[in-house]
């Protein structure tokens, strides 16, 4: 049976020969993503394309409203969480 202290070396060791193996084959595989780039004539561009705007181009516009509370005046654009003044009730006699 090993000994707590000849496991921790083993495992010093064995980080050792993964940090080692990760650098040999990282370089590898610059060395061939490298060889590809030129060999293609690639650019910076064609690689890692730029990132599309994900957000809608109509995000954060105002709505108008569609309904109107006749007793307060108040409105409301129909979307989202209806007001208490309108829900629970027919819409059709709210619109604007």
């Amino acid at each position: 049976m090993s000994t707590y202290k000849e496991l921790l070396k083993q495992r010093e060791d064995l980080e050792q020969q993964i940090n080692e193996a990760r650098t040999r084959e990282l370089a590898d595989a610059v060395a061939k993503v490298r060889n590809l780039i030129a060999e293609y004539g690639l650019t910076a561009e064609d690689v890692f394309p730029p990132v599309r705007a994900r957000a809608s181009a109509n995000a954060g516009t105002k709505v108008a409203p569609k309904y109107r509370d006749p007793a307060t005046g108040q409105t409301w654009t129909g979307r989202g969480k209806p007001p208490k003044w309108i829900a629970d009730q027919d819409r059709e006699k709210f619109a604007i």
